[in-house]
């Protein structure tokens, strides 16, 4: 990810406070003079009891969990709703930056949904498919 964007400049970058997360802001970016912000808005849904299942599991139940919570965790309301929280600081903090977000699915979700407008209905079923990253512009 570092090589990737080798030539980019950023103004911060932002990670969840998961150990992967940090891991990958740091092998990446942490030789830069740029501030890496760990913040725990932008961790993974909490899967609860499910925490550690076989993805395909996790993934079929998804959709049933958008509002209501996997059973002792968290819904994909409230993952949505921490985004929300995140997308406002950083364009109050952040407005005309460039700014990288190291997260998760839930992240991307949240990004989806808040900025791009689709609804999470949509979103969470959808096929994903790894790419080398997403631009998104606050407006």
């Amino acid at each position: 990810m570092g090589q990737r964007y080798q030539h980019d400049h950023f103004d911060a970058i932002f990670c969840s406070d998961l150990k992967r997360a940090v891991d990958s802001a740091k092998i990446g970016f942490g030789d830069r003079n740029v501030p890496i912000i760990v913040d725990q808005r932008l961790r993974e849904c909490n899967y609860g009891d499910m925490t550690q299942f076989p993805s395909e599991k996790v993934d079929a139940e998804k959709p049933k969990r958008i509002h209501e919570p996997f059973p002792n965790g968290e819904s994909y309301d409230q993952t949505s709703a921490r985004m929300k929280a995140f997308l406002n600081q950083l364009k109050q903090k952040y407005q005309g930056k460039r700014v990288m977000i190291i997260g998760h699915r839930a992240t991307q979700y949240g990004l989806e949904h808040w900025l791009l407008g689709k609804p999470l209905e949509e979103v969470i079923p959808a096929p994903w498919k790894w790419q080398p990253g997403w631009i998104y512009l606050i407006q």
